[in-house]
Parts: C-alpha cells; structure tokens; sequence
C-alpha cells in the first residue's frame, strides 16, 4: 500500500492506463459526489465487500479513497493481504479532493 498525496494520487492516476478508482464510502456519502468511473465498494458491508474485492482483477492498480483517508487506507491494507500488489491510498480523501466530481 502507498499513502499518496492528492498531487501524487492525481498524477498517477491520469498516467497510468491500467487504473481502476474505488470508493469505500457509504451511499450516503456518494451522495454528496464522487471521483469519476469511480467502483462504489462500502467498506462497512463486510462480506459483501471482501466478495466484490477478490472478484477485482489483481493485476490492475487500484486508487482508492474514502471521505478522509482512514477507511480507504484499511482497504488498501486488506487488498495486500488478499494478494494485490498495487492499491493507493488517497490522503486526505474526497473531502479535499480538488479534481473532477461526479453529481448524482
């Protein structure tokens, strides 16, 4: 796992051709916007999210965030222990997210 800054994390993103963005947040939360293309996967529904990870392609690299970086940063820590090599974590998460947002 790799804590990046919002530079950082923006960065790579926009130069990596093999990315996938995961949002752990809650529906409540995407409610409030979210990063484009971004996979809705809620941290907090157990097994249902372990399901929906190991289901993810282990090859890609995954850029994920949540509302302030804590749960994404537990994310990114379970991906590694389920054998994926490249999960970003994205510090201080969408609250001060500066790039595009997506409305519902």
């Amino acid at each position: 796992m790799a804590d990046l800054t919002q530079t950082e994390w923006r960065e790579k993103l926009e130069n990596d051709s093999d990315a996938a963005i995961i949002d752990v947040r809650t529906e409540q939360e995407i409610e409030e916007g979210y990063i484009p293309n971004a996979l809705h996967i809620d941290i907090y529904q157990g097994q249902e999210f372990l399901n929906k990870i190991q289901e993810l392609d282990k090859s890609k690299n995954y850029y994920i965030y949540c509302k302030s970086g804590g749960r994404s940063a537990q994310a990114c820590a379970i991906m590694n222990q389920l054998g994926f090599d490249n999960a970003y974590n994205l510090l201080g998460g969408f609250s001060e997210w500066q790039g595009a947002v997506t409305q519902n």
